[in-house]
């Protein structure tokens, strides 16, 4: 999963400790059992490609022929940074853990023809680089990490937290906001007082200028709860769940468009996922004409074209609000789409945890169990791929190590 995250200034790493105390900001939270490489073109970093850690030798070879073929499709990437994270000890190994796992992923990528900068673990018990061969055979300890004066030049607002994982950012919740969130869905479900509870919301009744309302400028200070309610009722609707997400991302007309064919009485992404088994390979050679397909395929990252990053970054922070103030039981619909959303920034691991989330809520949803499935199996939306314009950019950027 490729977690892409954008900073507010460029931090430089003198040393593989400095470097290692910085990869939690760079990839938005702080990874465990895992491998990360970091990608960069020049000595700007680009992002961050994570997978869980194979539970077998057996898979080294295709999690590393995954993890290299993902990395050489993304235009411009010249090094790589690869990464463990482990609660492996080097004092229960006799050296450093996963090193035949680090020692595959650095032979790979320099035979891919890229500079392989650094290759490091990070263990319970202490890290060590791949590339020092005076390292200490039970590594280094973990205070140098952990008192790395590299993080002091990272701006407050980028600073992971030491608790932080994927998706773990919700703000927490008012009782009685939450307590006003639920009164309207309630209010919402019951279909004799759904036509008085719609005409105190105007034109905001309309899904689509729900959506505008909500997401098209910043905002300057909360959704109100009925508002923040019917967003949640509808995100439970899979027509209209679909079409509001594709409509975050793409605009008002793509939107109107999901809309128009969202009468249809099934859940059309959830089918066209499905139908693809969860198949990578570019079918794309014949015209697509069917309306329906087009929005299936975009919901599915097979396209070119970009979702707009600030739509994307202002609707994640109302579905932050609108997850921490609804009934557990109303959240599957919400987490959904912000997983999804996640998913088309590049943040998977953040999209797998939002997803996770939703079928903890329930595990019956079928739109979040087979996007969970479909992102969990490294499928990445094409437009990751290209490098975006430079207003688009991460403007933070770590050299080193």
């Amino acid at each position: 999963m490729l977690d892409a995250r954008g900073m507010t200034a460029i931090i430089r790493a003198a040393s593989a400790h400095d470097f290692l105390a910085l990869v939690p900001t760079l990839a938005g939270f702080r990874p465990e059992r895992s491998l990360l490489c970091i990608v960069f073109s020049g000595n700007r970093s680009v992002g961050v490609l994570r997978h869980d850690l194979p539970l077998a030798e057996v898979d080294h070879d295709r999690l590393v022929a995954a993890v290299i073929g993902t990395i050489c499709r993304i235009v411009d990437i010249d090094a790589i940074v690869p990464v463990i994270y482990t609660d492996a000890r080097f004092a229960d190994n006799g050296g450093m853990p996963e090193r035949a796992l680090l020692e595959l992923v650095a032979d790979r990528a320099g035979q891919a023809g890229f500079v392989v900068r650094d290759a490091l673990c990070q263990a319970a018990d202490g890290w060590s680089s791949l590339l020092d061969p005076d390292a200490p055979a039970m590594g280094h300890p973990l205070v140098l990490i952990e008192s790395s004066a590299a993080v002091n030049d990272v701006p407050d607002g980028d600073r992971i937290a030491a608790g932080d994982r994927p998706g773990a950012g919700l703000p927490p919740a008012n009782p009685a906001r939450a307590a006003s969130v639920a009164a309207a869905l309630a209010e919402f479900r019951d279909l004799p007082s759904l036509e008085g509870a719609m005409s105190e919301l105007g034109r905001d009744a309309d899904p689509v200028e729900l959506v505008e309302t909500l997401i098209a400028r910043p905002r300057r200070r909360p959704v109100d709860a009925r508002r923040l309610a019917w967003f949640v009722h509808l995100a439970s609707r899979p027509p209209f769940r679909d079409a509001m997400m594709l409509q975050i991302a793409f605009g008002r007309m793509v939107g109107e468009l999901a809309h128009e064919v969202s009468h249809a009485p099934h859940d059309t992404a959830a089918a066209e996922i499905a139908a693809a088994d969860l198949d990578h390979d570019d079918r794309g050679h014949a015209e697509r004409a069917d309306l329906d397909e087009v929005l299936a395929r975009l919901i599915m990252g097979r396209s070119m074209l970009r979702p707009d990053r600030a739509r994307v970054e202002r609707a994640l922070a109302v579905l932050g609000d609108a997850i921490a103030h609804a009934p557990a039981a109303g959240r599957s619909g919400s987490l959904c789409i912000a997983g999804w959303l996640a998913w088309t920034q590049g943040r998977g691991s953040v999209a797998g945890a939002f997803l996770d989330s939703a079928l903890e809520c329930d595990p019956a949803h079928s739109m979040s169990s087979l996007l969970a499935e479909y992102i969990g199996s490294g499928a990445l939306p094409e437009w990751v791929f290209v490098r975006p314009e430079r207003t688009d950019e991460h403007h933070g950027a770590i050299s080193g190590p």
